[in-house]
């Protein structure tokens, strides 16, 4: 029998936040991996969408709505998951939103909602989704971080906090699960294009700094996500725990690039 260390065939995913951008590459990488995959969203036309595509890539899903910020829905999605499938196997955390203000005028109900949906919401699923997975011994939890885990963006506080934070919950968790079977890992991309950003990237001087700090000199297509998501997800990534992995085209080891 054939070593086929990236192969996901028989897993189960859930990804929330997988019915756009980034969430959406990772649900169809997942997919054509060979894992079954839920991509849940709080918009029941887009969660039909995916669903759809995912059918046609020949995997079993299931139409399930939600919203990070209520618990509830996060566990009617396990419950329905694991009556469906039997388990679940993979958690991508991919919900997600920002607001653009200079952090001296920032509303402070604006940074809490900033807050909710990126950490909590994270934190939310992580512990619904990774008690189910250490009941069982066996898990892949893979969150999205960013760049500005790392390094400031301007006028972008509160998203940037709760990203750093996101990478700090996702190497405790690792640390904590780690003999439980539960590998915690997160990935954090670049600068993608997408429907939501690409008004920013293109003819504006934030886009044009994000792309003179990019040394391949180009924004990346989020099926560039795929490949990552897949990797962390199998067990390829056996001994891997508490990584954060960019995905940036260099950005994060760039200094100056002319």
């Amino acid at each position: 029998m054939s070593y086929a260390p990236f192969e996901l065939a028989g897993r189960v995913a859930v990804v929330f936040g997988g019915t756009s951008g980034v969430g959406r590459a990772i649900a169809h990488g997942l997919a054509d991996a060979g894992a079954d995959v839920v991509a849940t969203s709080r918009s029941g036309e887009r969660v039909e969408t995916v669903a759809a595509e995912l059918e046609g890539r020949g995997r079993r899903t299931l139409r399930m709505t939600s919203d990070v910020s209520r618990r509830d829905t996060i566990r009617a999605v396990l419950d329905a998951a694991v009556a469906e499938f039997g388990k679940v196997d993979i958690l991508v955390n991919s919900a997600g939103r920002t607001i653009r203000a200079p952090t001296v005028d920032f509303k402070e109900e604006e940074w809490a909602e900033v807050i909710e949906t990126n950490l909590t919401g994270t934190l939310r699923a992580c512990q619904i989704f990774g008690r189910h997975m250490l009941g069982r011994g066996y898990g892949r939890v893979i969150n999205i971080a960013s760049l500005s885990s790392f390094v400031a963006l301007a006028e972008v506080a509160a998203y940037s906090a709760s990203k750093a934070a996101v990478a700090s919950l996702t190497k405790s968790l690792a640390v904590e699960w780690a003999q439980g079977g539960v590998n915690v890992n997160a990935i954090a991309p670049g600068v993608f294009r997408t429907k939501m950003n690409e008004h920013l990237l293109d003819g504006t001087e934030r886009g044009r700094e994000f792309l003179l700090r990019t040394p391949m000199g180009r924004f990346g297509k989020v099926e560039e996500l795929a490949g990552a998501a897949v990797f962390l997800a199998s067990d390829a990534s056996s001994f891997v725990t508490g990584e954060i992995l960019a995905v940036d085209g260099g950005f994060l080891a760039s200094g100056v690039n002319t």
